[in-house]
């Protein structure tokens, strides 16, 4: 199924705005959806298009990058192979899966000049960035994100009213309460979402067959894919063994991640610490929050890159990796968190659905761990985000908790330095004693 996407809009507005001075490379994770939306862009938007996937297209396709002196000659080439022909100015060609041939990545800058079609690339950051060694990387290059379908594009692809979800928006404005009923059936739902995630693969197979087996071995497969592409990229498996272990490195409620428990010691040198950690930031398969060491000042500016934590890009995917080593059969995770009977340690993963829309959000996540020598304890927030500069706390809690220790220390902190406060739950919406409480749902409002 092709679904309705946000990025569409973006795609339009570069079209519209830019007029061929540019090209546009889609980054995102592999089975994001890239090549999707680029084809369907191309189709709606375009009189003609080509799209070259250069994951398979023959080396006499490659070959005619290696000389882009007579561009001509490339378009005659081009719409002979293809038997689609090309107008100025009302075509694209789409560079798919471009990694896999960084000449034409090279030739941007050229086309580009030209200036007699539109071009959009699509590939795999994390192998962008290794195929680039030897070429030069084109300043015509405009970037655009692409992530997992949020929630209301799972709620579109479910055939929700269009505007359903932003209805939302003016009663999170006033903090004014839906009611238990309401919001029980608004939770609910947004656990389905959460078990199938914004794959659109794994959506696709939820709406084929309405059954969780299947829609679990759609993200499988997704995630044998992922890592296949670590162990190529970094052959000692320490990649894929860092990935693999996110579960269990944020339900063991570390104030960071422990990575020399995964990778030998003889390999925990800081630089191969930050190495490793810059490459799977690369892949786009997961978020990584850093811990700031004072939040009184520009975020970005007190962080800690030896100090960070990790979560999975999608939380349909990280349930998944939950139990990835057992049998479907063999967990009843699906049927708890959709009953609202998930235990206590199983809260991570509502931890990891926040650090997934404060992505889509464009957010950079930062997290904040103070030391209590007099309590013995740490005073940990989960998340922190910029606000007429000044800093908002965000606790993140999968049930309905009032007791909040660490935010109510680091009020007490900061208090000069905050602007609102926020406690992410399960249950309505309130404000008390100056901290707004939401449900999870209505945090891709937090911007607003």
């Amino acid at each position: 199924m092709i679904f309705k996407r946000k990025i569409y809009q973006k795609l339009l507005e570069w079209k519209n705005n830019d007029k061929g001075r540019s090209a546009l490379l889609i980054e995102g994770a592999r089975r994001v959806g890239k090549s999707t939306i680029a084809e369907e862009f191309a189709k709606n938007e375009y009189r003609s298009y080509i799209l070259i996937d250069f994951s398979k297209a023959g080396q006499n396709i490659i070959d005619l990058f290696l000389d882009i002196s007579d561009l001509d000659f490339l378009f005659s080439q081009l719409q002979l192979y293809f038997q689609t022909r090309l107008y100025r100015r009302e075509s694209l060609i789409i560079f798919d899966e471009v990694q896999f041939c960084p000449k034409a990545r090279q030739a941007i800058k050229h086309l580009v000049k030209d200036n007699r079609f539109d071009y959009i690339e699509t590939g795999s950051l994390i192998s962008i960035k290794k195929n680039v060694k030897d070429i030069l990387i084109p300043s015509e290059e405009r970037k655009i994100k692409m992530h997992p379908m949020d929630y209301e594009e799972f709620l579109w692809a479910l055939n929700e009213k269009e505007d359903a979800f932003s209805l939302l928006k003016e009663p999170y404005l006033k903090l004014k309460g839906f009611g238990d009923s309401l919001n029980r059936t608004s939770m609910k739902r947004f656990r389905l979402y959460m078990l199938v995630g914004g794959m659109p693969q794994a959506v696709n197979k939820y709406i084929e067959t309405n059954n969780f087996y299947e829609v679990d071995k759609a993200k499988r497969e997704i995630i044998d894919l992922y890592i296949d592409d670590l162990n190529k990229i970094d052959p000692t498996n320490r990649l894929s063994l860092i990935y693999r272990s996110l579960p269990s490195q944020l339900m063991n409620n570390a104030s960071s991640f422990q990575i020399n428990k995964i990778i030998d010691s003889y390999d925990i040198s800081v630089n191969s610490i930050l190495e490793h950690i810059s490459k799977l930031n690369s892949s786009c398969i997961v978020n990584i929050s850093y811990k700031v060491n004072d939040p009184k000042v520009l975020l970005s500016l007190t962080l800690d890159l030896t100090k960070f934590k990790i979560f999975s890009n999608d939380t349909g995917l990280f349930i998944t990796l939950v139990f990835y080593d057992k049998d479907f059969n063999s967990n009843d995770l699906y049927e708890k968190l959709l009953a609202d009977k998930l235990s206590v340690n199983l809260g991570y993963i509502f931890e990891n659905m926040v650090a997934q829309i404060l992505t889509s959000l464009n957010e950079k996540l930062f997290y904040y761990v103070y030391f209590d020598e007099k309590a013995k304890r740490n005073y940990e927030i989960d998340f922190l985000i910029s606000k007429n500069n000044k800093v908002c706390p965000i606790e993140v809690k999968s049930g309905d908790y009032k007791i909040h220790k660490s935010l109510d220390y680091f009020i007490k902190k900061y208090s000069s330095n905050i602007d609102k406060k926020y406690v992410i739950h399960t249950k309505d919406i309130k404000k008390e004693n100056d901290i707004i409480y939401l449900p999870i749902y209505l945090t891709y409002f937090i911007n607003e």
